[in-house]
């Protein structure tokens, strides 16, 4: 029999289409999870909505939704790439879907990097969302575009990091309790809706150094204040990507 009768020839698809294709499949799964919407779109809608029409915390002078946009666009960050990330990932990893996925033609590597392809689709929606709701509530931002992008992207980089290494590490209960938690605290304690400067002296400086409080000083420095490049807040966020990425490379577990 000739070559070519059993065309075309079954094997896997090229890599980046492996990847594309898992990428949609992990974010249409996350769009139809009505809890992480909850967690990654209404929740930080309407913290903006709330804090942005109501005076309930001292965000100084000018326009509340000035100082609360760029926090809550940090938020968004946290709560797709940090607590979404994590709490899924860690039910995929109790159920086995990760060791089949590890089992399948896409690398290991690959299905991290669909994960966080998707990530980043969300992020987009998400900040496109919560942008359009911040001008409806009268917010004027400034500053360079370039230095919000990079911000953006070292933040996505490091809470992701720091999901993996939670997913990857604790059991998939242990983590839905610990990513929960760690949302709360650094809501409140991240510099989202209350100034760092309302916390002491020591307790700031400390609070300062979390990846949610450089993302959002960061944003807030040049949205608000219309700094060129908060580079600071860019060291820590690059600090925190390495680490965490770092550790989830080396410590997390399939199964």
């Amino acid at each position: 029999m000739s070559a070519g009768t059993y065309a075309p020839n079954p094997g896997a698809a090229p890599l980046p289409r492996m990847i594309a294709a898992q990428a949609a499949l992990e974010t249409k799964m996350l769009l139809r999870n009505g809890e992480q919407l909850l967690l990654t779109v209404v929740i930080p809608t309407l913290l903006l909505v709330l804090f942005s029409s109501v005076d309930i915390v001292d965000t100084g002078s000018g326009k509340a939704v000035d100082f609360l946009a760029p926090g809550i666009l940090a938020l968004a960050v946290m709560s797709t790439a940090f607590t979404g990330q994590a709490i899924a990932t860690g039910f995929e990893r109790r159920y086995g879907v990760l060791k089949r996925l590890a089992a399948s033609p896409l690398p290991r590597w690959g299905l991290m990097s669909a994960k966080t392809l998707s990530v980043l689709v969300t992020e987009v929606l998400q900040v496109a969302l919560l942008t359009v709701i911040a001008y409806a509530l009268g917010w004027s931002p400034h500053g360079n575009p370039a230095a919000v992008v990079l911000l953006l992207v070292l933040g996505t980089a490091a809470f992701s990091g720091l999901g993996l290494l939670m997913a990857g590490t604790l059991k998939a209960e242990a983590t839905l309790a610990a990513a929960n938690l760690v949302f709360l605290l650094l809501l409140v304690g991240g510099g989202v809706i209350v100034p760092l400067d309302k916390f002491p002296g020591g307790v700031q400086s400390v609070l300062g150094l979390l990846p949610i409080s450089a993302l959002s000083d960061g944003l807030r420095d040049v949205l608000q204040h219309g700094a060129a490049m908060p580079w600071g807040d860019l060291g820590i966020l690059a600090a925190w990507a390495v680490v965490g990425l770092g550790a989830a490379g080396r410590f997390f577990r399939w199964e």
